[in-house]
């Protein structure tokens, strides 16, 4: 028999085995995650791009809001910088600088890691739960987690790599299928360069199959039928990200937001052209016109520092053609903006109305 209390719902201290996923670069606002835990599923801050003290002082906020659970999520991956294309790349840029009439273009260029200081805040605040992208964190991470009693969430792409989040120490995995938008975490792009594109419906009965910590599906769900199906798969729980991304608390552009609610099963491809690592997103003419032009992007982090202008330009100009639009491929049921609360509310039901 199917229940929606699960062993996640325990294990984290939620009522509904629904995740808001911990979406970087400014949807994750503090209140997207509040009003997901008041509504009684996990809300995730996506602090993987935010400055330290910029985290340190969301975190204070959400504990001020509300007494439920929540979870941040960082990177844990090894990844550095490599500009030694730069010059090859900016050709690509150029054009889309001059539309957007970007003047002042940096001469050097240099990404953030503050992966180790957003781990030690985490520690430092009391979070609850860290959930990690592109990779585990390190053992003596892990332990120091294990000592103040923090849970921790690992998204993974393949068996293997929810092998190793178990070994590691994870108490469950985030399976997550090619149908997610935005990045998904594939440890190493030297075996995936395209990023692991198993679907969910076929990969998440296999990761419950290979460990024995719960397992969270993700790509693809929006409503109680992806909940549902996915409890029947063996998942504990579900993750959502693009339909929290339209909705009313998300710190997601207007125009972005519109562009979701304008899109289909067909709007979105996987694309580097934005940070360099594969991730889902709305294709436009950035994404085109960059891929025309046969100049391979800079690997991750670089290429995405190297087009924050332009994606900052276009925010400003309300100009979605060059905004990294992030999308799952199940949009088409997304037709209106509404609150955190009445999307799990809506799951949640229709979810038991199946059951019934």
């Amino acid at each position: 028999m199917i229940a929606l209390e699960t062993e996640i719902c325990q294990l984290f201290g939620i009522q509904h085995p629904i995740i808001q996923a911990g979406m970087a670069g400014g949807p994750t606002t503090v209140e997207l995650v509040t009003a997901v835990g008041e509504a009684g599923g996990l809300g995730t801050l996506g602090a993987a791009y935010m400055a330290p003290e910029a985290m340190k002082k969301a975190i204070a906020d959400i504990k001020v809001k509300t007494l439920k659970p929540f979870a941040v999520n960082i990177f844990a991956s090894n990844e550095k910088d490599d500009f030694s294309r730069l010059e090859e790349v900016q050709k690509a840029l150029r054009p889309f600088r001059s539309e957007l009439k970007i003047e002042e273009v940096s001469s050097s260029y240099s990404s953030p890691d503050w992966s180790k200081e957003q781990f030690r805040i985490c520690i430092e605040e009391g979070v609850p739960i860290i959930s990690t992208a592109f990779g585990c964190l390190s053992p003596d991470q892990m332990k120091i987690a294990k000592e103040r009693g923090i849970k921790v969430i690992t998204m993974v792409t393949t068996v293997k790599e929810a092998l190793q989040a178990e070994q590691a120490g994870a108490d469950a995995v985030v399976a997550q299928g090619s149908e997610a938008g935005g990045h998904r975490s594939t440890f190493s792009m030297d075996q995936h360069p395209s990023g692991a594109l198993i679907g969910t419906m076929s990969l998440v009965p296999q990761v419950v199959d290979a460990i024995r910590i719960p397992v969270i599906a993700a790509g693809g769900i929006t409503d109680g039928r992806g909940l549902i199906s996915s409890l029947v798969l063996g998942a504990q729980a579900v993750q959502v990200g693009t339909r929290f991304l339209s909705s009313k608390e998300s710190g997601a552009h207007r125009v972005y937001k519109q562009a979701i609610l304008d899109s289909d099963e067909e709007s979105t491809v996987i694309t580097k052209s934005f940070s360099g690592r594969p991730a889902r997103g709305i294709k436009n003419r950035f994404i085109e016109e960059f891929e025309k032009t046969k100049i391979d992007p800079l690997p991750f982090p670089s290429q995405n520092t190297i087009t924050k202008d332009i994606r900052a330009a276009a925010a400003r100009n309300n100009d979605p053609e060059f905004m990294s639009l992030w999308a799952g491929q199940s949009t088409r049921s997304l037709t209106e903006e509404q609150s955190a609360a009445e999307i799990i509310e809506s799951i949640i039901k229709q979810a038991r109305q199946i059951l019934r």
